[in-house]
């Protein structure tokens, strides 16, 4: 796992790209929110290497709850209240409760049109010998459902586990994921914490551990995983072209890839729903709320 030095660093570093890229806009010749389809279109065309970086806006069409903004609580919880190892190790339950509740959410719910397209745009693009790769911010698995190949999880997933006593790492689909988180997690605020027993919490299928496993996802104050950032840095070095969809570009070191990229002048296009920190910074830009 990266540790958080190397991620504060990242966080310095992409800052700092951000702030020059701004710059960089100022003074150019073009309007950061150029709406110049034709243009786009052609340096699409001709990208070799296409990085797609995701967030929970794109998932949020398809009904997944973001916790984030007004009215993002869990019962009467923040996410990042419970989504630590602190919270784990204190109340493993509570925490268990959290993720069971989500797991069986999205367990109920499909991909949308922008899952989809992004999935058949890499297939199209791969029959042409050009790449597209998916980056995405969202532990959901949506993309995975929707048909796209080998996509980056830069937080994890909430359907794998990992062992807190021997490390292995399993995928699990079951619902409940055991018996004794059935119909337990439910978001109303005035709901007890069901307090289950560790012993009866998930536990690791290795022979001769059994221990407690957690969810296999990416916490507060934890570093990503070093094979997946490796990943992402290969892609990012190649990238000729950046498709940012319904990222809050809030996230580090997430939101620090698409100034980074600007900055060495690849083409960077954002699709959002809402205005974002990085809203006006970029080339493209396709956004409801603003009028033409």
């Amino acid at each position: 796992m990266i540790g958080l030095r190397k991620i504060n660093s990242k966080v310095v570093l992409c800052t700092k790209a951000v702030n020059r890229f701004r710059a960089m806009m100022n003074e150019s010749s073009f309007h950061t929110t150029s709406s110049d389809k034709a243009e786009f279109k052609d340096l699409l065309h001709k990208a070799q290497n296409v990085v797609v970086l995701t967030g929970a806006g794109c998932s949020a069409e398809s009904g997944i709850p973001t916790f984030r903004g007004s009215g993002g609580l869990w019962r009467t919880f923040r996410a990042q209240d419970l989504a630590t190892p602190e919270s784990f190790a204190r109340n493993p339950s509570l925490v268990w409760e959290f993720y069971s509740y989500r797991r069986e959410v999205v367990l109920t719910k499909q991909p949308n049109k922008a899952h989809y397209a992004i999935a058949e745009f890499q297939r199209s693009l791969k029959g042409e010998g050009r790449s597209v790769t998916v980056i995405t911010q969202n532990i959901d698995e949506l993309h995975q459902v929707a048909g796209a190949k080998d996509v980056l999880e830069l937080h994890g997933t909430l359907f794998k586990t990992r062992c807190t006593s021997c490390g292995h790492v399993t995928e699990n689909r079951r619902s409940p994921i055991v018996p004794a988180l059935e119909g337990k997690g439910a978001p109303d605020p005035d709901a007890q914490d069901a307090k289950i027993p560790e012993e009866d919490l998930p536990r690791c299928d290795q022979p001769n551990c059994r221990a407690l496993v957690r969810p296999h996802v990416v916490w507060f104050g934890e570093g990503l995983n070093r094979g997946v950032l490796n990943a992402v840095d290969q892609a990012l070095d190649k990238c000729d072209m950046c498709l940012l969809v319904g990222t809050s570009s809030v996230v580090y070191p997430a939101a620090g890839f698409a100034p980074m990229l600007a900055t060495k002048g690849v083409p960077v296009a954002e699709f959002n729903m809402e205005e974002t920190p990085c809203t006006g910074a970029f080339r493209y830009l396709d956004a409801p709320y603003i009028s033409n």
